[in-house]
């Protein structure tokens, strides 16, 4: 915790970021590069890991086996009903909006986009083309916003899933 607070400041003062889309952005790309390491790492460690080839089998390894090893329980995948080429994860209370307070000039920030980066990190690594995009959500019950990340795959994905 204490280190991605770190992280979150330390972009905080970099120059160019401005508004919170910059913001939101910078840790998604950060997320990207770990995730790729992610799944790098747990390739070398569990030596018995395969790389998946369907991406539904792909999204039960990120929501349950990532997100365990990441914070300790599970997220829970959904396909959305109306647009065949989106997913869902979704976090109730993600450990990282938990311990950050959001610096007075950038309101209305997700903490949850570096979670995205780590997402779309796993799945370019994993071949799996996707635009991912998060999104907080908060409820008249919930003390933190619930965390949406949205992936949406390409065509090519798409088209190479309808041939298995």
């Amino acid at each position: 915790c204490f280190l991605f607070s770190e992280l979150i400041q330390y972009t905080h003062r970099r120059p160019g970021i401005t508004h919170v889309k910059d913001f939101e952005r910078r840790l998604a790309d950060i997320g990207y590069s770990i995730g790729i390491r992610l799944l790098e790492y747990i390739s070398w460690k569990e030596k018995s890991v395969k790389r998946e080839t369907d991406f539904q089998r792909m999204l039960h390894f990120i929501s349950n086996d990532i997100w365990k090893m990441l914070f300790g329980k599970i997220a829970t995948p959904e396909k959305s009903k109306q647009i065949a080429e989106r997913y869902m994860i979704t976090e109730d209370e993600p450990l990282i909006n938990k311990f950050i307070s959001v610096p007075k000039d950038m309101a209305g920030l997700s903490c949850g986009a570096f979670l995205g980066g780590i997402v779309e990190g796993i799945l370019d690594a994993s071949e799996f083309s996707a635009k991912v995009a998060t999104h907080s959500v908060t409820f008249d019950n919930q003390k933190f916003p619930k965390t949406y990340i949205v992936i949406d795959l390409n065509k090519e994905v798409l088209e190479r899933e309808s041939l298995q």
